[in-house]
């Protein structure tokens, strides 16, 4: 079926149709030319030379493991189980760049046919059976193919038929940004802010409560640490903005947390059989934009948030393998690993593990250089975009308008990945508005689809099919949930968010321990990113990794501290730089007397409700201490006395 490119387009949106770009025609041109020597040489050697081992090895040649049919008897059945061995391989390459692996598995089957038939004879017929299985997979792999391809342009033909209506009203579906200081944690959330901080706040070498299962794909521990800090970053920068105290500490746990080598040595590994690397394993040169690009973006809020600007300094975000090697970094060199890679990479986007290509990843990476550039003044997103959408749309688009999983950047095939329009929305929005609200339209008419009344008689979304929570690689749909919640609120959309909502209490196995909230399905990456999907509100992820945020919140006065967890602080906000608004709850539920520490107040000044009595007075350096007994959901606002 021959696919041409199409675009469907209206007032802010382009839909495109998709098809293989000049880039990936070329590798997978590459790849079939390559193919084709190698069976050409295993067909020569097969019918041109008389030794038995050279014949079967060049049968080898034509798919892994055939070799072992040209020697016959028993042997014959390491055909099957070398072919399934190959296709394990082929995952291992996806899973952790292993891209020798292949290769080494197909070559030494054929080498080891090749020995075990170089006294014997070769059965002549084995070549028609090889080349008919060869055949076969190919018919197999063609078919699902098409099949495929007339799925997806039966939903581009939908897209293309709805999407107007759908951008035209879509901003009457959004609410509106919401007033600075506006908001507060509800009680409810308290408890699942709680989640994320109880693994925040243990000591940095501490890995409690974090799934522990692999360190090369999604449930890895810096997937795991980067959306913590994501969500503890936009929670901070919009309920609590001017509280500093365990918010503060809890993100640069997470931070430090990072350069511990359990969370990167994977990428020693990686170069050594991805990219045939012995020497240098710095993790922020080539490739590993699932931790160059993830890591900015989450460094960048945290200075965007707090004011600490420390992570600019001379290896502040060094990585230290050993006694003997330290890679020094700071947020700089991050972002110059990003902006080299992407100038090397003929795709402009760049892979997660050697050859892979992943577009939700490259999406951290421009949300971290957005980040960067607004902290620093610099302007690499004016300066990439471009040419990145560029190839974004060419060579990442499938034929139903929806951007591909993966890409091998070696051999331009697809690999199965999942990937939908809500997964990019959120990172999307931080540095390309308007890409965002396409994107959110099709989610949305898509997701509405789903939502009918649940157990509760509340409309929930009811997904197609049970997914995997790729967090800790169970069957459920926590992690789609968390992830559908976290575009829902970054846009606006509070009728999604609120559906979204009751699926996940009705689905989620939810547990309230001690004032700790939980879902027991879900991994801990759906739990916090479910944490920060429900309290997120219109152009919070924006506003946080771009620094836009008023004056107030960095010299207004500020709660410096308060104790974890007798204190949980739902708000604090300074409206005009000299006041402080607080709410405060007990941890637990369970009444508290506390001690609360201020800094930034005007020295030597008396602080109290308007019309009420001092509560405290600023010592010579801003600070001061109040007791507090807290017994419920506790209001104080704080305004310089005369």
């Amino acid at each position: 079926m021959s696919i041409t490119p199409q675009a469907v387009t209206g007032p802010g949106f382009r839909l495109i149709r998709g098809t293989r770009g000049p880039l990936t025609a070329a590798r997978q041109t590459r790849a079939v030319i390559v193919l084709a020597l190698v069976y050409a040489l295993g067909l020569g050697l097969f019918w041109a030379i008389e030794a038995a081992g050279w014949r079967a090895f060049g049968l080898g040649l034509l798919m892994p493991g055939g070799g072992f049919v040209a020697t016959g008897g028993w042997l014959s059945l390491l055909f099957p189980l070398t072919f399934t061995l190959f296709l394990l391989g082929v995952f291992i390459w996806f899973a952790t760049g292993m891209v020798l692996l292949p290769p080494a598995i197909w070559l030494g089957a054929a080498a080891l046919a090749g020995f075990v038939a170089r006294d014997g004879a070769v059965w002549d017929q084995a070549v028609w059976v090889v080349l008919a299985f060869s055949a076969a997979v190919a018919a197999y792999f063609w078919n699902r193919s098409r099949s495929r391809r007339e799925l997806s342009l039966a939903k581009f033909e939908r897209r293309a038929a709805f999407l107007p209506q759908a951008m035209a009203t879509l901003d009457d579906k959004l609410d509106p940004v919401p007033a600075f200081g506006s908001r507060e944690i509800g009680e409810d959330d308290i408890g699942r802010l709680r989640y994320a901080l109880d693994r925040a706040l243990q000591p940095v070498d501490g890995f409690n409560g974090f799934d522990k299962i692999d360190q090369f794909q999604p449930a890895s521990y810096r997937y795991q640490i980067n959306h913590i800090g994501y969500g503890l970053g936009a929670l901070q920068a919009h309920y609590l903005p001017n509280f500093h105290g365990y918010m503060t500490r809890a993100q640069k746990n997470l931070i430090e947390k990072y350069r511990d080598p359990r969370v990167w040595r994977y990428w020693r590994l990686e170069s050594m059989w991805g990219h045939l690397n012995f020497t240098n394993f710095d993790p922020a040169a080539r490739d590993n934009i699932m931790l160059t690009g993830w890591y900015a973006m989450h460094v960048a809020q945290y200075m965007h948030v707090t004011g600490d600007r420390s992570y600019l300094e001379p290896g502040s975000l060094s990585f230290r393998l050993n006694d003997r090697t330290v890679y020094s970094h700071d947020l700089h060199s991050i972002v110059r690993s990003v902006v080299m890679n992407m100038d090397a990479q003929a795709f402009c986007l760049y892979p997660c593990e050697p050859n892979w290509i992943y577009p939700i990843c490259n999406h951290y990476a421009m949300t971290g250089l957005a980040a960067y550039d607004s902290l620093v003044g610099s302007d690499h997103v004016r300066r990439y975009a471009d040419e990145w959408y560029r190839q974004l749309e060419t060579e990442f688009m499938d034929e139903s308008g929806s951007y591909v999983g993966l890409r091998s950047s070696l051999l331009g095939v697809r690999f199965p990945f999942p990937a939908s329009e809500a997964a990019f929305t959120d990172f999307a929005n931080a540095f390309s508005p308007e890409r965002a609200r396409q994107l959110w339209a099709l989610a949305r008419t898509e997701i509405g689809s789903t939502i009918k009344p649940g157990r509760s008689g509340k409309p929930r979304i009811n997904l197609p099919k049970l997914g995997i929570d790729f967090g800790n690689y169970r069957r459920n749909n926590s992690l789609a949930y968390a992830v559908i919640a976290c575009s829902a609120g970054e846009m606006g959309d509070m009728e999604i968010l609120e559906a979204t909502r009751v699926a996940m209490e009705e689905d989620g196995q939810r547990e309230d321990r001690n004032g700790v909230t939980r879902y027991l399905g879900a991994s801990n990456m759906a739990n916090v990113r479910y944490m920060r999907g429900l309290l997120a509100r219109r152009d919070d992820l924006r506003a946080s990794i771009s620094g836009q945020l008023p004056a107030s919140v960095f010299n207004g006065p500020v709660l410096a501290d308060a104790p974890y967890p007798d204190a949980m602080v739902a708000k604090a906000v300074s409206h005009d730089g000299t006041d402080l608004e607080l709410v405060l709850y007990p941890g637990a539920g369970r009444a508290a007397a506390v001690d609360l520490d201020f800094a930034r107040l005007e020295p030597g000044r008396r602080y109290g409700e308007a019309g009420g009595q001092p509560l405290l007075q600023a010592d010579s350096e801003g600070r001061a201490r109040l007791s507090l007994s807290l017994a419920g959901r506790t209001r104080l606002h704080l305004r310089p006395l005369a």
